[in-house]
């Protein structure tokens, strides 16, 4: 796993989870049973977020700056997105 390039990595397709290293995982606490959620998991030395559907740990996870995330996280914080669950 050494030498991956996570800006390399950072595309629409993903990287294969196979390909990362073993990396905390967080999900949620409004997940729920049957695995309908995303994890977030922060990579080594500060190269991003990865993101991945639960139910799929071995495919692809999305590659995001800290940056990325935190205006993500705001913005649902300020309600931005609620329409799309309405």
């Amino acid at each position: 796993m050494s030498g991956l390039d996570y800006k390399v990595a950072k595309s629409s397709d993903g990287i294969p989870g196979s390909e990362l290293p073993a990396l905390a995982w967080q999900k949620s606490g409004r997940s729920n049973p049957s695995g309908n959620c995303v994890e977030l998991a922060r990579l080594p030395g500060g190269a991003g977020i990865a993101l991945r559907n639960s139910r799929d740990p071995d495919g692809p996870a999305l590659i995001y700056t800290s940056t990325e995330i935190e205006a993500f996280i705001l913005g649902a914080r300020d309600g931005d997105f609620d329409n799309l669950i309405s």
